[in-house]
Formats: C-alpha cells, structure tokens, sequence
C-alpha cells in the first residue's frame, strides 16, 4: 500500500498542468466578465446613490443557472463598497445571503439570524422568538446612520421552503428605522419568480428588474479562453476543447458555470491518468461525472415535501415490481412517509404537479399509459442510475430523519 501511496502523490508533486485552479472555482471574481456589460452597467445604476449613503431601489435579478447574475452583483458592490471607503465613508454595508444552502434560509429565523452574524454580533441557533430576533437586528443597524444592502442569492429557493412573507416584512422594516434604511438585492432562477409571490410583497418588492439572457456557445468559448489563460500551464490544452465544453454547457441554458466545471474536473482528471495533456476525451469523462453529481445535488436541495415524494418512489422502485410504478402507488407511499415524518399531507393534485416537475428534472420518466376500463394513469420509472440509487437514499433519509 505504502508504495502505491508513493506513486499517486510523487505524480501529483513532479508538476501539475494547472498554474492556478481557483480561476475555475464558482468563488472566483474575475476582473473582467466577458458579454455581460449592459447588465453591470444596469445594476451600477441602479445601487450608484449607495454612494452616498442614500436608500436604492429594490432589485431582483434573473436568469438561468450559470448566467452572470450573482458576478455582476458581486463586481458592482465590490466596486462601490471600495470607493465608499477609499472616500473614508462606513455608512454602507453589503450582506450576502446563499438562499440554497439549507442551514441558512430553510426557515426565516435562520436568515435572520446569518444576516445578523454578517454583521458582528449573534443571536442563539433556536429559541427566541423571530419577533425578538427582528428587534435585534433593528437595535443592532440602528446605531447609526447606515444604509444596509442585502443581497439574496437563490432568493426562490428561500421562498419555497418558507414563503414570500419575511421578504415583506424585510422591506416593511423601513417604515420603523430612524437611522439605517435596508434595501434588497434578490438573485432568482426562475424567470417567473415574482408571478407566484403575494401582490402585496411583490408591490413592495419589484422596484427594479433586470433579466440576464444565457450565454451562447460562442461567448461561452470567449469565457474559458479568459479564464484558462490564467488556470492553466501553457500549452497543455488541446485544440476544441473549448468548443466541446462551450457545446455541452449551451445545452444547459448557456451555463457558464458548467461550462467552468466541465473544464476544471477535466483536468483533474487528466492529472490523475498522469496525462500531460487536456484532450477532448477527458471532457467527455467529465461531463458523465458531473451529470451524477448534479442529480445527487438536486435531490439534496428539494424541499423537504418533494423529498418524501422521491423517496417514495425511490422505495417502490427497489420491490418486485419496479417496472410498474403508478401515481396512485406513489401518493399511498408517501401518505405513509408523511405520517412517519409527521408531515402534512399535500392532496394528491399537488403531488401530481411535483411528480411533473421531477419528470422535467429527469429524476424521473413519466408515460400516461392505458390500463382499459380503469381509464388512464401515469407509469413512473426512476431515472436515477442504480449505482447512485443508495447513496439518493442515505441522502434522503438523513435530509428527513427516516
């Protein structure tokens, strides 16, 4: 074992064909960001009076996964917050919230309580109540004339796990501070975000609104080239590999990021075949393993209703009769979940609708089949591969305490 110990990191230690990996991580900020002008120079706009400590507009941002949305905010902030300060000001302050990760925004506490800490201070994990926990960030931004910037990236998945309530009563707060003002930044992407959202919050709300349109192959291209010129050793990529990963990620809606993935796990993967050189092959290799793991990130990321649906069928699917799931089955399953997991039970209507979102995610395989005088039915059949099956359950499981 000790000598093919050796074998694996001496490769790794005799060279590496990255110059410097982190260009390719989604945390990145580069200088420039390629084809999204208009847009910067439309969100610069927009937040300029934060320069002078005044109260702007709420902005909500969308697009699709990977379109230089959360980027641009992040360029134009950075830009602002540094002149603020150049100009010896500290009246403004810019709080980044991930709404997708779990710990964070999965209830409205939680929110308020990260963007508290954002701030320097602290409120317990549980035990107050959120009316409290709000007093607590008035008293804390109220200490002096502020304005407070919040910026709520995945903003959708917040509101799907709590609802579009504490985005109301985020922007309600204004009518009560003396001192401070708070403005949000929402980052969604669902185009149709605000049409499901409370007429009362989205009047509040969409202030301002900038759509950010997918990249095409050809941007995409330009995108990598930009940022493997710092990444990379020269030399050791190969002709159309560009190409090849601008191809698969405009498949995706134009997904800068996949298309930054593609190339970076690539090249992970050359480096541990020894290979000197990045061939279009490797990108194929990494577009297999990125597929897996984006649909084990998706079932991660559900909303806990959703979860005990693709578990259900995730347990019919491992009896005898796998082949021959229905929607009926599937709605009986997880009425028994939800009882074990003391969950409410959605109607059967809306389990149906979430089945159909599952079949648009490819989770799954749905075909309304004939079953004769018993009229029509929708045959179900998991598109999760089966050597990732166990690793959706244990996924599923600890995300529901099963």
């Amino acid at each position: 074992m000790g000598s093919a110990l050796d074998n694996i990191f001496n490769s790794y230690a005799g060279g590496s064909i990255f110059k410097n990996k982190s260009v390719l991580q989604i945390n990145y900020t580069p200088e420039t960001i390629p084809h999204r002008n208009s847009q910067i120079e439309a969100v610069a706009s927009i937040l300029a009076p934060a320069l002078k400590g005044e109260r702007v507009s709420n902005l909500f941002l969308y697009g699709k996964t990977g379109s230089g949305k959360t980027l641009s905010v992040q360029y134009v902030t950075k830009e602002i917050l540094k002149r603020v300060t150049d100009a010896g000001g500290d009246n403004l302050r810019v709080i980044y919230i991930n709404c997708k990760l779990k710990k964070v925004a999965d209830t409205e506490y939680r929110i308020l309580a990260e963007i508290i800490s954002s701030l320097g201070e602290s409120v317990p994990a549980t035990g107050l109540p959120t009316d409290a926990v709000y007093s607590k960030f008035i008293e804390i931004i109220e200490r002096k004339k502020q304005l407070i910037l919040i910026v709520m990236d995945e903003v959708d998945q917040a509101v799907k796990k709590i609802s579009d309530s504490f985005l109301y009563n985020l922007t309600r707060l204004n009518s009560e501070l003396k001192n401070a003002q708070i403005s949000l930044v929402g980052i969604s992407n669902n185009l149709t975000f605000m049409d499901n959202i409370d007429p009362r919050v989205r009047s509040s709300l969409g202030e301002e609104e900038i759509v950010f349109p997918p990249y095409n192959a050809l941007q995409l291209q330009d995108i990598l080239r930009e940022r493997a010129e710092g990444a990379f050793v020269e030399g050791v990529l190969d002709e159309g590999v560009f190409a090849k990963c601008a191809a698969f990620a405009a498949r995706e809606h134009g997904d800068a990021r996949r298309a930054l993935d593609l190339l970076r796990v690539a090249a992970e993967l050359a480096e541990r075949e020894h290979s000197k050189k990045l061939t279009m092959e490797f990108i194929d290799k990494a577009n297999q393993k990125i597929e897996k793991d984006k649909m084990l990130d998706i079932i991660e990321n559900e909303p806990r209703q959703h979860q005990l649906i693709l578990y259900s069928i995730l347990n019919l699917t491992n009896k005898e009769d796998k082949n021959e799931i229905f929607t009926g089955q599937v709605y009986n399953k997880y009425q028994e979940f939800c009882q074990k997991t003391k969950v409410e039970v959605l109607t059967q209507r809306r389990v149906s609708d979430i089945i159909a979102e599952f079949d648009m995610l490819g989770l799954i395989n749905v075909d309304v089949v004939s079953r004769g005088r018993m009229g029509r039915t929708r045959e179900i059949k998991l598109m999760v591969p089966e050597n990732l099956q166990p690793k959706a359950k244990e996924i599923l499981e600890t995300a529901l305490n099963i």
